[in-house]
């Protein structure tokens, strides 16, 4: 099975460092890891060209993999990523990245669900259809190794069960 094209979201402030260990997994296509360089480079874009670039990033991309820290969930980027994802048809799944530790050896709280507030055409949350892991491990290199031996298969299941799309 080739590597799938995916997009990672996460908060780039707070969740940069442990989101790089979970895209430098060699699990995904290369295509789907930007430099911290290339992001650093798009969060100073304007609104309009940040929008743009997500848009040509998602459109070749099969699946949304959002990388869950503790204030994921409120970020401005990360919900457009996910209604994008979602109106495109794309796999999406999240996993909880909380316990990993960072820059500084430090874990954090977990956060809320990203997809509670986002919402399907007929008005249901997409939580209800999107699978968030959360390692059932506490330390950072077991939840690590968690991530690592399972993504691939979080990754093909969010594609071989997306969220319904109202009929037109």
């Amino acid at each position: 099975m080739s590597k799938r094209q995916v997009f990672f979201s996460f908060e780039f402030g707070k969740d940069a460092w442990r989101a790089g260990k979970v895209r430098n997994m060699g699990k995904v296509s290369n295509s789907s890891t930007f430099s911290d360089n290339d992001w650093e480079e798009v969060k100073e874009k304007n609104d309009e060209d940040i929008e743009k670039w997500i848009d040509e990033q998602m459109a070749m991309r099969s699946c949304l993999v959002v990388l869950i820290g503790k204030t994921t969930s409120t970020r401005k980027w990360v919900k457009y990523e996910i209604q994008k994802a979602y109106e495109l048809n794309k796999g999406i799944v999240g996993i909880y990245i909380h316990k990993l530790k960072d820059e500084n050896g430090k874990q954090t709280s977990k956060g809320s669900n990203p997809f509670f507030s986002v919402l399907t055409n007929d008005g249901k949350s997409l939580s209800g259809y999107v699978k968030c892991f959360d390692s059932k491990y506490s330390t950072s290199q077991c939840v690590y190794d968690d991530i690592s031996n399972n993504i691939e298969d979080l990754i093909e299941e969010a594609l071989d069960n997306k969220a319904p799309q109202k009929q037109r």
